[in-house]
């Protein structure tokens, strides 16, 4: 089997065979036990074949896998008779029954680590390399692999979709001629089905949903090993021939590292995604590769105590199925890769809206980028794969605060209202102001457990914040939301190519918080912008000189596998390179050196340039995979003057990405050597720093007893100007405990933010 990676050093494996088969699309059916700590279900995955293989034909010469006629596709389109707002009644009690009987009734057969397997395995799967030479040993079995952690597995097998009624649209042949195999009449229906027109979405899920219902047709032989799950068919040795529609029975573990059990801030049970770096695969056989981009449907049914949420684009609404039981039905269509799946599942409490908020909503000031050229290729073809796309929408271009909705747990619903409900159309309008087109239909933010280990978390549809930005004044709040916000455009709707490079998620997100607040804020002095801005770029600067001095080098390189970067094996495998280093989950270099670059790029070409480029580079790549040479060729294509100053991508990887530490490159001009005292003496900051000094050294001269000339009055401070003083004072030698009570008693340190606090 696989051989162990030590959790503590080593990359992360992204195991599955992309290159041989594509899941298109997946449909949970889960059942959530709070009190076995437990998600257990039926996941059914529909593939296609991959790109990475080609059929040998009789003479040896190698030919690309051909494509179905265009004839073999649907000539009209049929209204679907199941409403797609409710697939989730579909799962009729006799399939879940029949789960009940094939799944929980079944003996246990794990081994001793827990894994499960059926008895003819093991004979025949010797290790996951094996699936890399079907090309070279042809008398071998094709071995699928999923990545899969932490997860018992019960059961796999091949789904017969032409027992659905009504398929025989979805293929050129009647299902009664045996001439051409039911196992290749099986792929070309889902074939079919997954290469369905974008307009005929609903009718596509319609039948995935009937697909995933129907019977199998013979069990597959499967094994798991520490990171993936391996499943083949005896006798079938090309993907092409391999079942196209398998359904897999399983369940999670209580310790598995995808999800986590907690209870949240009113001591309720409660169990969430909480952005492990293993991803979903211990939630779910997948497909981790980025390059996997897949839609899905998830049924999800618990106790009617408990709400779902879901990164889904539905609002979802539950479904009575027995006394005590709901069902809550989301679904995706736009392809995604499976780690932005994310569920909550707990007594979470809508933070309904007031009137004053709805008012708010409805009259927020914001304007469309001032060029018009900004926005011409809107009507050009979108260049990715085909889907329901909100920028070929014309009244969906216009929408500037999409809905929304905001949960929490019942202690901290009065704090949500007062602070976080009247930010967020603010934030989403100033996004759509600087960015355009929102790329999500719909919004859920939630207050998570205070477990979480971040601030904030964004995935399609859905934003996780963690309580801490709720105490104080707005600006935390608002910045972090800001923040997640940016992480539609970058991160979801534009990902990595290769997940090692973090910083064209988090270094975007990062620069676009500042711009975001400020126009939330509605804020008309640039003045104000460029010293709210200088400020954060001393933190961020200082924040990460502490850090590149504190960390290994090779973990501070923003692109670390350089010119192997996007680079995958012939069966699509590859590794996260330190994706399991566990002092890199706390690092922010990904954050600051990325942010550090965009600002260098914006001040070097022009804020006004450099945000038409952002938007272009939206529209251009919206809905794709990308590496960093794709942000900077269009950049520098769209401004040729820069490269006779000699700014070229090269120089580009060779001083920010491919490099360790810092850049020394301008540095003065560019803010990442803003000195403290420059920064205070710049907006008038110098003399509040010098008061508290010299009140500190006076005192401590003078002894403990007061004197009438101690009272010094302090001006109010702004909470990024808050932190400033804090961080001068902490460099000096001895600070005495009436100073500490000055400063708590003028400041109210105490009902001040989390960074203030901290």
């Amino acid at each position: 089997m696989e051989t162990r990676l030590d959790p503590m050093k080593d990359d992360l494996p992204l195991m599955a065979n992309t290159g041989y088969m594509l899941v298109k699309h997946y449909i949970l059916d889960l059942d959530v036990d709070f009190k076995s700590k437990v998600i257990e279900g039926i996941i059914v995955l529909f593939f296609e074949t991959g790109n990475g293989y080609r059929k040998t034909s009789g003479t040896g010469k190698e030919c690309c896998q051909s494509q179905f006629d265009e004839t073999c596709k649907m000539r009209a389109s049929e209204p679907c008779h199941i409403p797609v707002t409710n697939v989730l009644t579909c799962s009729s009690e006799t399939e879940y029954s029949d789960f009940a009987l094939c799944g929980k009734g079944e003996e246990d057969a794990s081994d001793k680590n827990g894994n499960h397997s059926n008895e003819e395995q093991a004979s025949g799967i010797s290790s996951s390399k094996d699936c890399c030479d079907i090309e070279s040993n042809g008398n071998k079995d094709f071995l699928l692999v999923l990545d899969c952690c932490d997860l018992s597995v019960l059961k796999v097998e091949e789904v017969d979709v032409t027992a659905v009624s009504g398929i025989e649209k979805f293929t050129s042949a009647k299902l009664t001629d045996v001439s051409k195999g039911l196992e290749n009449l099986r792929n070309q229906i889902v074939h079919e089905l997954v290469t369905l027109p974008a307009d005929r979405w609903k009718e596509q899920l319609c039948y995935f949903t009937r697909c995933s219902q129907a019977p199998g047709c013979g069990e597959l032989l499967f094994t798991t090993g520490p990171w993936s799950l391996e499943i083949r068919k005896s006798g079938i040795r090309t993907p092409t021939d391999f079942p196209h529609a398998i359904r897999i029975w399983y369940k999670t573990r209580p310790e598995g590292r995808s999800v986590t059990w907690t209870t949240d801030q009113s001591g309720r049970p409660c169990v969430y995604t909480m952005g492990s770096p293993i991803n979903n695969r211990a939630l779910f056989p997948c497909q981790e590769p980025p390059v996997a981009l897949s839609t899905w449907q998830a049924s999800v049914r618990t106790a009617a105590s408990f709400v779902v949420l879901m990164s889904g684009e539905n609002s979802a609404e539950p479904v009575q199925l027995r006394e005590g039981v709901l069902s809550w039905y989301y679904y995706v269509t736009m392809p995604m890769p499976a780690s932005t799946f994310t569920i909550a599942v707990g007594c979470w409490q809508e933070v309904k809206q007031q009137s004053f908020t709805a008012a708010t909503q409805t009259n927020i000031e914001f304007s469309l980028p001032s060029s018009q050229a900004d926005f011409r290729w809107c009507g050009e073809i979108c260049g990715h794969v085909e889907y329901p796309c909100r920028f070929q929408n014309p009244a969906t271009r216009l929408q500037a605060v999409i809905p929304y909705r905001v949960f929490a747990p019942c202690c901290l619903v009065e704090r949500c209202e007062e602070r976080l409900l009247r930010l967020i159309p603010q934030c989403l309008s100033a996004a759509y102001t600087t960015l355009g087109t929102h790329p999500f239909s719909r919004l859920d933010v939630l207050i998570v457990p205070s477990n979480f280990s971040s601030l904030g978390m964004a995935s399609p549809h859905i934003i996780f914040l963690s309580q801490s930005v709720l105490p104080g004044g707005s600006h935390l709040c608002g910045t972090r939301l800001c923040h997640e916000i940016a992480h539609a455009w970058f991160g979801l709707a534009i990902g990595a190519r290769d997940w090692t490079e973090e910083w064209i998620s988090e270094g975007f997100a990062t620069f676009l918080e500042d711009l975001f607040w400020a126009r939330a804020q509605q804020v008309r002095s640039s003045r104000e912008e460029e010293r709210s801005q200088d400020t954060k770029q001393f933190f961020a600067f200082k924040t990460g000189k502490n850090e590149v001095q504190n960390s290994e080098e090779e973990l501070q390189v923003l692109r670390p596998k350089k010119e192997s970067t996007g680079e995958l094996s012939g069966s699509g495998a590859s590794v996260v390179k330190h994706g399991l280093k566990a002092e890199k989950i706390f690092m922010q270099v990904h954050y600051l050196k990325g942010y550090f670059l965009l600002r260098s790029l914006a001040r070097t070409i022009g804020e006004a340039s450099y945000l038409a480029s952002l938007r272009k580079f939206v529209h251009k790549f919206h809905g794709q995979l990308v590496l960093s040479q794709d942000f900077l060729c269009m950049l520098l294509e769209d401004i040729p003057e820069q490269k006779e100053s000699g700014l070229t991508v090269e120089s580009i990887f060779q001083n920010w990405l491919d490099t360790s530490g810092i850049p020394k490159v301008n540095t003065k001009y560019h803010g990442t050597r803003v000195a403290s005292s420059s920064l205070k003496k710049h907006y008038g900051f110098e003399l509040q720093v010098t008061k508290w000094i010299q009140t500190n050294q006076r005192i401590r001269k003078s002894g403990k007893k007061k004197r009438k000339q101690d009272e010094v009055v302090f001006q109010k401070l702004l909470p990024d100007q808050l932190v400033l003083l804090l961080e001068s004072l902490l460099e000096e030698k001895t600070l005495c405990p009436r100073i500490l009570q000055c400063l708590e008693k003028t400041y109210q340190l105490r009902e001040q933010d989390a960074e203030v606090i901290h």
